[in-house]
């Protein structure tokens, strides 16, 4: 008999800071994110790919996606459903609100407990927060092993599952038992385009408050069809301690953001003959930039 898993990805709508312009900060120093497009997270899009090459490997694995956020969040699991991804859940609750990272991953270790998968895997870091520390600290609450750095998931063989990690000075291979939590860096593989099939149908899966707010506009009957619906759930739903949750469970505060913008002082033009790279490498070798 085919081994199976279940995998959840950990997941994050993102405002996106790549791209951030002059109406990117507030007066008082907070992220403005109505200007900045919300996006799925770059690295948890290499572990969304992670997790649907595993489901490729093992048919019959369940991939779900987990996300913790206000109701538009849900647009990140239409993504991974577009994807392959057989499934999500919402952890949307106002009890969550201003949560840092050790009180998103309380509320995440407390969901994963009520799943019960077999593989955890998400991206190394968000990039609206850099802080990498959600995956690690996910796998403290929950006391499960953890790999920092993915490159790849080689497979599972006699129930350890077989990881590639990319390090600052090259590559090592571990193996670990499982449940674990596995963190992916932005050097794995790009996850694949939305599947045709899979957008048609799952185009139309939504929240239930997302069905609320658009029931005068809605022609499709989403409620009798099950696998349309994305579960959410609250602080009711995964139980644990309310003073964990949200601000109350946030040590961390944030004084002060600051939008920097590098400018270039001055610049050179030089052409692709060899004089001209000859004199800029001089140049540089002169200023002690270079040798």
């Amino acid at each position: 008999m085919t081994k199976t898993f279940k995998i959840v990805v950990l997941a994050k709508q993102v405002p996106d800071t790549r791209n951030v312009g002059k109406n990117a900060m507030k007066e008082d120093g907070t992220v403005n994110r109505a200007a900045l497009p919300a996006i799925f997270n770059p690295e948890d899009m290499n572990a969304l790919e992670q997790a649907l090459r595993l489901k490729d490997a093992y048919p019959g694995s369940e991939v779900l996606l987990l996300t913790m956020g206000p109701g538009r969040a849900a647009e990140i699991i239409r993504e991974g459903l577009f994807r392959g991804a057989d499934g999500g859940i919402l952890l949307t609750d106002r009890k969550f609100a201003g949560a840092d990272t050790l009180a998103t991953s309380y509320a995440l270790s407390m969901a994963v407990k009520k799943i019960q998968p077999d593989i955890i895997i998400a991206g190394r870091q968000a990039i609206d927060g850099d802080t990498a520390q959600v995956g690690p600290q996910v796998a403290e609450k929950l006391n499960y092993p953890q790999v920092t750095y993915a490159e790849d998931i080689v497979g599972v063989k006699e129930g350890k599952i077989i990881i590639k990690r990319r390090l600052e000075r090259g590559i090592e291979v571990v193996k670990t038992s499982m449940p674990v939590v596995i963190t992916v860096h932005a050097t794995a593989p790009a996850c694949r385009p939305r599947n045709a099939k899979q957008l048609m149908r799952f185009k139309h899966a939504r929240t239930k408050s997302e069905e609320q707010d658009n029931e005068h506009n809605s022609y499709l009957p989403t409620y009798t069809l099950d696998y349309l619906v994305i579960p959410e759930w609250g602080v009711n739903d995964i139980g644990g301690d309310e003073a964990n949750y949200g601000l109350s469970g946030s040590p961390t505060k944030v004084k002060k953001i600051e939008n920097i913008v590098f400018q270039a002082k001055e610049s050179k033009r030089i052409t692709s003959s060899e004089e001209d790279v000859d004199t800029l490498i001089k140049e540089l070798i002169s200023s002690h930039t270079i040798g």
